[in-house]
């Protein structure tokens, strides 16, 4: 306001010569934001001049004057000075002026009118001069104020598009909150059919999202807002939009010539002609009206919707149904009430106002729109559809029947929350389609155990963790006895050297190639290995005293299983020895021989990095290497896992292979639902076992079998 003449401005403003009122309006658009200076420009009635330029002016002078108007208006100074003319002049700029930058004032203009909050003492005669109500007798004139504004969403100007979208945003929330029942809807109903979705959806995937955040997130709010006015509508059969709804769904079931359609009798009750007129539709009882109670009239527009859009596969699907028993024919209408449940809830129409306010808290940084925006919202139709089609598809791959229709409830719930949750911002609704149709059951199976297991942790986190700790503890425990006692059984092996071991040395002229077999057996004491090799296997394993020859367990174990079993883990542990890889799989025992058999000649078997046992003395081998006693040639991955393993942890180390590790982890995991399982109903509170009758064991016996997991 620094070395600017307030009283001359408005001189100027009022001057005859249009380049000096376009300076002087220029030079206002950068002050008027100011409160002080919008005071003494108020004093000194340059109100009637702006607004005078507003009605009569034309090319930048009308823009500037625009501008200097919408802000004059933001700081709530001026309004005593709209009425029906400015309206009116403003409207048909709208229609018919196709410069931008008198669009974007004119936009401004009415969005402030249509959003300004009536004061308590605003007189009678003013009822009429805000709101969307004051934008209804300039509309009559030009009836295609809607079409222009909502073509203007298209516009390359992104300031253009922000005020646009803005004063829609004004218009859909007057007319919600102060239309009658029956008005707002139509409202609603014409801006979709000009193609408003359609132009905010392509805004909210665009990279012009940064200029347009604010309206576009209250334009996401308002469309929460319209779900949740059509979800309050409860369904009432003597309301004629509902009646006729309601009738075109059956209608669109081609019910025949035989099947009588909805009418109403004296009293106002619905005659029914067919015994399951609304149950062949896939409604629980023949009173529909009632089964709308939780989705409103929503539900009802979902329905009608998907009727309306697919009659023929309606029919078709209808006609399968048919062929059917009654109990396993899919519930075409509770899907559909379902599926519109499902996404109620995903997208949390019911939040707060506060959470509106949070989303726009997160608005200054970029990284956080992904997460706030859901453009998917806005194609509520189609998302209702793919869900519908995909609870179709897993009622016939599953072959339910009418009781499973909860649990293909949550498989649906459980489909829709990770499609829609690992949606990008960006992502066409072409490609959402497809992943919900693409979806496998065996994976969605899958994934609904897995977020079970998150509600266990979330709800018992701390219980479970020591649960589970205490579990993994005692199924280590239990492989551990499982692998040794494999290890006690004995095993054969083939005898890889392809000689026969003798305990004496032999001379290489003395050795004889020949295929022989060889049997390792665990003595009882867990202390040795002993074995034998035999030319062929007889009709029973030989027992402990006809296997001659021992070997020590006081050292190490090495294996090459991980190089023949990509899915193993190798061990950490300073007594695991991994050999090159190879395609034989061999498990290589290594110890020390007894001092008589000691010489120089086992130097070439010496390895490096000795790491004895806790069981074998420092002292005693301090001057000793370690050389292979006894090499053991493994018939199948799973011998080679129970002997390397049961080895492994025979010395006190940690198992390593794969089938070990999952085995484990399936005892642990088998253990904590039967944990889980074994909870009284008393010991949940008085309520919770109310209605649940307990089975008899009356005629059963403790011959109680089962298999775990093929073990």
């Amino acid at each position: 306001m620094d070395g600017l003449n307030v009283t001359e401005l408005v001189e100027r403003l009022g001057s005859d010569e249009d380049a000096v009122r376009k300076m002087a309006a220029f030079k206002l658009q950068s002050n008027i934001g100011d409160p002080s200076f919008t005071d003494v420009f108020v004093s000194e009635g340059g109100l009637t001049n702006l607004r005078y330029l507003t009605l009569h002016a034309s090319g930048n002078t009308l823009a500037y004057s625009l501008t200097c108007f919408s802000r004059l208006l933001e700081v709530d100074k001026g309004w005593d000075h709209i009425n029906q003319d400015v309206v009116e002049r403003v409207v048909e700029l709208v229609v018919t002026h196709p410069l931008v930058n008198i669009l974007r004032g004119a936009m401004a203009v009415l969005g402030a009118i249509v959003a300004h909050q009536r004061s308590p003492n605003t007189q009678a005669t003013y009822t009429d001069t805000f709101g969307f109500r004051a934008l209804k007798p300039a509309i009559a004139i030009y009836p295609h104020f809607l079409e222009k504004l909502v073509s203007s969403l298209s516009a390359a100007d992104h300031a253009l598009c922000a005020n646009a979208l803005q004063l829609i945003n004004a218009l859909m929330r007057d007319a919600i909150t102060n239309d009658g029942q029956a008005e707002w809807p139509r409202f609603i109903k014409r801006l979709q059919d000009l193609g408003v979705i359609k132009a905010v959806y392509n805004l909210m995937q665009s990279n012009a999202l940064q200029d347009l955040a604010h309206p576009l997130l209250e334009f996401q709010a308002l469309t929460k807002v319209l779900l949740r006015k059509w979800r309050d509508v409860p369904v009432d059969l003597h309301k004629p939009e509902h009646r006729r709804a309601l009738k075109a769904i059956h209608l669109a079931s081609n019910p025949g010539k035989s099947a009588e359609s909805l009418e109403d009798s004296e009293d106002g009750k619905e005659k029914k002609h067919n015994p399951e007129k609304w149950r062949r539709l896939g409604f629980e009882t023949e009173t529909p009206g009632f089964e709308f109670e939780e989705t409103g009239y929503l539900g009802m527009m979902d329905l009608a919707d998907y009727v309306r859009k697919n009659e023929n596969t309606f029919q078709t699907l209808l006609l399968e149904q048919s062929t059917l028993l009654p109990r396993t024919r899919c519930p075409i209408a509770r899907a559909s009430l379902a599926v519109t449940t499902i996404l109620y809830d995903r997208f949390e129409v019911d939040g707060s106002e506060l959470d509106d306010t949070k989303a726009y808290l997160a608005l200054e940084t970029r990284s956080n729109y992904d997460k706030i925006f859901k453009p998917l919202i806005l194609q509520w139709s189609r998302l209702h559809l793919a869900g519908l089609h995909a609870f179709f598809r897993l009622w016939k791959v599953t072959g339910a029947e009418r009781e499973d229709f909860l649990k293909l409830v949550d498989l649906v719930r459980v489909l829709l929350d990770a499609v829609i949750g690992d949606t990008k911002r960006d992502t066409s609704i072409q490609e959402v389609e497809e992943m919900v149709q693409d979806y496998d059951c065996e994976r969605l199976r899958k994934l609904q155990m897995e977020n079970l297991q998150l509600v266990y942790e979330d709800t018992w986190g701390h219980h479970l963790r020591q649960v589970r700790d205490e579990l993994n503890h005692e199924a280590l425990h239990f492989m551990k006895e499982q692998r040794i006692r494999c290890l006690l059984h004995g095993a054969w092996f083939a005898n890889g050297q392809g000689v026969r071991n003798d305990p004496d040395r032999v001379t290489p002229s003395e050795i004889k190639p020949v295929q022989l077999l060889r049997y390792v057996k665990l003595s009882h004491n867990r202390r040795y290995l002993h074995y034998a090799d035999f030319d062929a296997k007889g009709d029973q394993d030989p027992d402990l005293d006809s296997l001659h020859d021992r070997r020590n367990l006081v050292s190490s174990v090495a294996s090459n299983i991980s190089a023949t079993t990509p899915n193993s883990t190798r061990s950490s542990t300073s007594t695991l020895k991994h050999l090159p890889q190879s395609s034989t799989t061999k498990i290589t025992i290594h110890g020390y021989l007894p001092s008589s058999s000691w010489d120089g000649t086992s130097h070439h078997h010496a390895k490096h990095n000795r790491h004895p046992s806790k069981s074998t003395s420092e002292n005693s081998h301090a001057h000793k290497e370690e050389i292979p006693l006894l090499t053991l040639y493994p018939s199948s991955h799973s011998a080679a896992s129970e002997w390397l393993d049961g080895l492994l942890m025979l010395l006190g180390q940690q198992p390593i292979t794969s089938e070990t590790k999952k085995l484990t982890s399936l005892v642990a995991e088998y253990g904590l639902k039967i944990r889980l399982l074994n909870v009284r109903l008393d010991e949940l509170g008085p309520e919770a076992g109310e209605g649940i009758e307990v089975p008899s064991r009356e005629g059963l016996d403790e011959n109680y079998f089962y298999d775990i997991g093929g073990i």
